[in-house]
């Protein structure tokens, strides 16, 4: 019988053991976000009836305005089904899902880079979002507010292109030490 290259021996020491089998710890997080997903769902679809109740009396902007947060609910919850799926295939265990129809493409070449990458492009999309829906809503926000969330996002477009930058760096140095 032919043992998995990184299987526990017998002469694994225990201390090695037990810090590769606390990767479980994080399972009751995972499972966590899962519920907060539904509970994302469950404001959706509130979201939802309250517009559809409303529709003859909103305006096109209000629509256009619950729209957005409807689109921002779905992009947080994407975000939670990543940071979920990517991060327990990455550091907890593989989900064994392969030949699946629904797998998620990029599931096939998860790590903690792609994830973090995916994660920044997500947390800019959301972003934009709210900075739409604070540019459709101009004449009711404060200028100091619009002036920080304008900062903010910039923030996360600096830190996801050196993010993006760096990634770009450790893979033509690790490229470079294989050729």
């Amino acid at each position: 019988m032919e043992k998995h290259p990184y299987a526990a021996t017998e002469s694994t020491p225990l201390l090695g053991k037990v810090i590769f089998a606390s990767r479980w710890l994080q399972l009751p997080i995972y499972l966590g976000l899962i519920i907060v997903q539904g509970v994302y769902a469950y404001k959706f679809l509130a979201a939802l009836y309250t517009m559809m109740s409303n529709l003859t009396t909103l305006s096109e902007t209000q629509i256009m305005l619950a729209v957005l947060g409807l689109i921002d609910v779905v992009m947080i919850a994407n975000l939670l089904l990543m940071v979920t799926v990517g991060g327990y295939e990455t550091f907890v265990s593989r989900l064994r899902i392969d030949r699946h129809p629904d797998q998620p493409e990029w599931l096939d070449h998860v790590n903690a880079t792609v994830l973090k990458v995916k994660l920044s492009m997500a947390i800019i999309s959301i972003s934009s979002i709210h900075l739409l829906q604070t540019f459709i809503n101009a004449a009711q926000m404060a200028e100091v507010t619009m002036k920080w969330q304008v900062i903010i996002h910039l923030a996360f477009l600096v830190s996801a292109a050196a993010l993006a930058y760096t990634d770009k760096l450790l893979n033509s140095v690790s490229q470079g030490t294989h050729h």
